[in-house]
């Protein structure tokens, strides 16, 4: 499934740039990810935690950044892993494009998402809205790192927490309610619509 999503960052191009190729200080600002591994500047093993619902689940898996396209800043990177309890699989085609937005950059990310297993079980509804809620979170957090990255300090805090748990559970819910309620108000719409002919 593909899923599309956008966010932006109060910096320059070329310095989100750097930023996001900087895989180890990059990483831990999505929720439930863990770098176990550098392999090289390209490849990577970690693992992401996911809570839906009852199912928790966590991917122990590899990453490579398979594309670097430094003149049109786009980025594209795979990566694949199993749940280390053999619940499942996921796979995933992550393109990363910047462009100019005022004085700071939007980027934009194209999702290739392949899951088997139980996380498959929630539907593409659901996953596409905790998607979008982990991506919402991850700008947050890349927003306030970037400046303390800028000027040499560490990062804040430890690792991620698991990407789950009561706030993303809420938001990906209201997500739903609102997809819900804008397809039925326009429904109810378009009805009202065709009985006033």
């Amino acid at each position: 499934m593909l899923i599309k999503s956008d966010f932006e960052v109060p910096a320059p191009v070329e310095k989100v740039w750097d930023y996001l190729l900087d895989v180890p200080r990059m990483a831990p600002n999505l929720p439930g990810t863990e770098l176990t591994e550098v392999v090289d500047e390209d490849n990577y093993k970690g693992r992401v935690t996911i809570k839906m619902g009852p199912v928790s689940m966590r991917f122990a898996g590899d990453v490579e950044i398979v594309e670097r396209d430094e003149a049109n800043r786009r980025a594209v990177i795979n990566a694949a892993g199993a749940d280390e309890r053999g619940r499942g699989q996921a796979a995933m085609v992550l393109t990363a494009t910047l462009v100019k937005a005022g004085s700071g950059t939007k980027v934009d990310i194209a999702q290739d998402l392949q899951i088997s297993g139980a996380a498959a079980q929630y539907g593409r509804g659901m996953i596409t809205d905790v998607t979008n809620v982990l991506v919402q979170q991850f700008s947050r957090n890349a927003a306030e790192d970037i400046p303390r990255w800028l000027r040499g300090e560490e990062r804040a805090g430890g690792p991620a927490a698991s990407a789950g748990g009561l706030s993303i559970g809420v938001a990906a819910a209201m997500a739903a309610l609102k997809r819900v309620f804008w397809r039925f108000f326009g429904s109810y719409e378009r009805h009202r619509t065709l009985a006033g002919r």
